[in-house]
Parts: C-alpha cells; sequence; structure tokens
C-alpha cells in the first residue's frame, strides 16, 4: 500500500464544489490499485483574505513544503483584485516550488462538440507546454508619479538562458514520447530582444532532440492556425503570456474551458508539483451545484501521472471519456442538466 500526502486548497466559488469530486474519484481509483491519500485541508482564499488580510500565512510555503503534491481548486473572487489572489497564493507557491512547467492536455473528447465544425473527436489532442516561472510575469518594475498626469508603470519582462532551456527540454521530451512534432510559439517579428532570444534557444535545444519534427509560429498567426486547423498539432511550447493564452483558446476548442485540468510541475521532483483545473473560481454559478468537475478530476489524473501512477491516471481519463460518450449525463455548460454530483457519481461508476 502506498500512502500520499496532499495539500488540498479547495480556494474560493467553485474550487469548494470540485475539488471534493476529484477527492472522491481518487480515492476510488487509489483503492484499485492500492493508494491512500492523506489529504491535508487548507482553507487559503479570499475569503481568508478578507479575514486576515492575507491569503496564506506566513508559513504556507513551509506548511506545503513536507507534501508530495498540492491539489487546488480556484482563486478569486468579487471584491478582490485578481494580483492579489493570484500573487498571494498560486504564484508564490509556483516560484518557491521551482515548478517551470505548465502543463496543459487538450483534446475532444466523444460525445462533445467543438465549437468548430473542423474539430471532431479523436481530431484534436495536444499539450500545452507554458513556462511557468518568469517571463513576461516578472515581479520586476513598478509604478511611478501615481495620480499625476504623467503616472507610468513598467513591467520587465525576464527569460534567462536557464529558464528557457528546462522548459524547451521538457516540451521536446514530451513531444518525442508523443507524436514527435513541436510547435514554439514567438513574436521576432516585433519582439525584439526576449523573443529572438527564445527562437535562438528554440533552434539549439531542438539540435540535441533530433527525432522531434518542429518548427514556430508567431504567436498571432498560431491563434488563427489554432482554431483554422487545431488538429495539426501536437505539443506547443510558449512563454509565461503566450502559454497562458493559447491554453484557455485551445480548451475552448474542445468544448468548455470547464473540462481544461492543468498541472504545474517540478519535473525534478524535488519540490511538490501542484495540480488545478483552469476555469476558475466562476462565482456566477458558485453554491450551485452545477460545476463542471471534468477538468478537476482530469487534473487529478496528471497527479497520479506525476506521481508514479500512470495507469491508474489513464483509467480516470478513461472513465471520464466513457461517460461522455456512452451517457448523457452532461452539467449545464456542456449542455445537460446534471449536478457536479451527478457527474461525478457517473465517472465513479464507470471506474
Amino acid at each position: 500500500m502506498t500512502t500520499h500526502r496532499i495539500a488540498v486548497i479547495p480556494g474560493d466559488g467553485i474550487g469548494q464544489e470540485v475539488t471534493p469530486a476529484a477527492l472522491e474519484v481518487l480515492d476510488a481509483v487509489g483503492r484499485r490499485h492500492d493508494v491512500t491519500f492523506a489529504y491535508t485541508p487548507l482553507d487559503w482564499s479570499c475569503a481568508r483574505y478578507r479575514r486576515e488580510g492575507a491569503m496564506m500565512p506566513e508559513d504556507g510555503i513551509e506548511r506545503l513544503r513536507a507534501h508530495d503534491a498540492v491539489f487546488l481548486g480556484a482563486v478569486g473572487a468579487p471584491g478582490v483584485p485578481d494580483h492579489v489572489s493570484l500573487w498571494g497564493l498560486l504564484i508564490p507557491v509556483r516560484r518557491a516550488f521551482r515548478q517551470y512547467v505548465n502543463l496543459r492536455p487538450v483534446r475532444v473528447f466523444e460525445g462533445l462538440e467543438s465549437p468548430l465544425r473542423t474539430a471532431g473527436p479523436g481530431d484534436v489532442d495536444l499539450v500545452v507546454v507554458r513556462e511557468n516561472t518568469e517571463g513576461e510575469y516578472s515581479e520586476i518594475g513598478g509604478r511611478l508619479h501615481r495620480g499625476f498626469p504623467e503616472e507610468m508603470a513598467v513591467q520587465e519582462a525576464v527569460f534567462t538562458r536557464a529558464g528557457v532551456t528546462r522548459v524547451l527540454d521538457y516540451a521536446f521530451g514530451r513531444a518525442g514520447r508523443r507524436a514527435g512534432r513541436l510547435t514554439s510559439a514567438t513574436k521576432s517579428n516585433g519582439i525584439v530582444h526576449t523573443m529572438p532570444f527564445w527562437d535562438e534557444l528554440v533552434r539549439e535545444r531542438a539540435a540535441e532532440h533530433p527525432k522531434v519534427a518542429w518548427d514556430q509560429e508567431h504567436i498571432d498567426a498560431l491563434c488563427a492556425k489554432v482554431v483554422l486547423d487545431p488538429g495539426r498539432f501536437d505539443v506547443i511550447v510558449a512563454s509565461n503570456l503566450f502559454g497562458d493564452i493559447l491554453s484557455d483558446l485551445t480548451a475552448a476548442v474542445a468544448g468548455s474551458i470547464g473540462i481544461a485540468p492543468s498541472a504545474n510541475l517540478n519535473p525534478e521532483r524535488a519540490y511538490p508539483s501542484m495540480f488545478e483545473p483552469v476555469h476558475g473560481s466562476a462565482p456566477d454559478i458558485a453554491g450551485r451545484g452545477i460545476a463542471n468537475p471534468v477538468g478537476a478530476v482530469w487534473s487529478a489524473a496528471l497527479m497520479l501521472d506525476h506521481l508514479g501512477h500512470e495507469r491508474a491516471g489513464a483509467e480516470v481519463v478513461a472513465a471520464i471519456a466513457a461517460t461522455l460518450a456512452a451517457t448523457d449525463v452532461r452539467t449545464p455548460d456542456l449542455g445537460g442538466s446534471a449536478t457536479t454530483e451527478e457527474f461525478t457519481r457517473a465517472v465513479i461508476a464507470r471506474l
């Protein structure tokens, strides 16, 4: 029997609803594979921020360090600025634990209709690999002359050789284990320093992965091609900002952002990795019990993969796929009327 220590942060909004669903599925598949999970529930959230003035306690990072993984539901709430909620919890965890890969798989499941007529089941199966700790989302910069006509804001993008190289090597390695195709997102025709540097490093790392075919696309053209011909892509690697945008776009191509999972990975496993659905806290539907749990459940499957239980992770994804293909159980965002609990029960039944 293997036991993993999981820090659980349901967070805000529908995070409180989809997180228990994901844990139920984890426990169900764990019983099949002699794996148990010791959960540490943490109430770190915007509600805590309103109460105590911080999203998490001062020793929050140290409290997470002893766990094998972190499972996050969602953060964000009306009245709390997004930069407060994200920079008070999500981003510090990513950086303290060197989670430099943000992995977002995307596929069109049988039984779900993509908004694109060219994207049927089996046509789209790709992965976005996003650099997760530097790039355009650096902390360097500031505001000057606040409140005056000449007020200004400066935000510095930071691309290091070490930071770019390690995410490129991960992406090329991932492509080598998949269909062997990689696309690099760039904008070197307009961004004069960082993007040419990114392109140079892509060429350098490509030479170390000769079995992977690769190309590069300017981000604006790439977004258009993802819509016009999403089936051509296998692995897309991108900077922090470009990867953030692309991963939401590709999730929409798949039919709903509610089904999109993500993994914030420290590939060396020197620190805990963190797993979360992409959909955010969705305050407009929070508390109604109708949130789509697929993104959270699929994120749990990614966590199983990372913890060394690939077969169990594959069974969870197969159960999601079978539920969508063989039943009419759908949450409202997918055109149905099922509750979060009803959909979760259907997935567990497939396990």
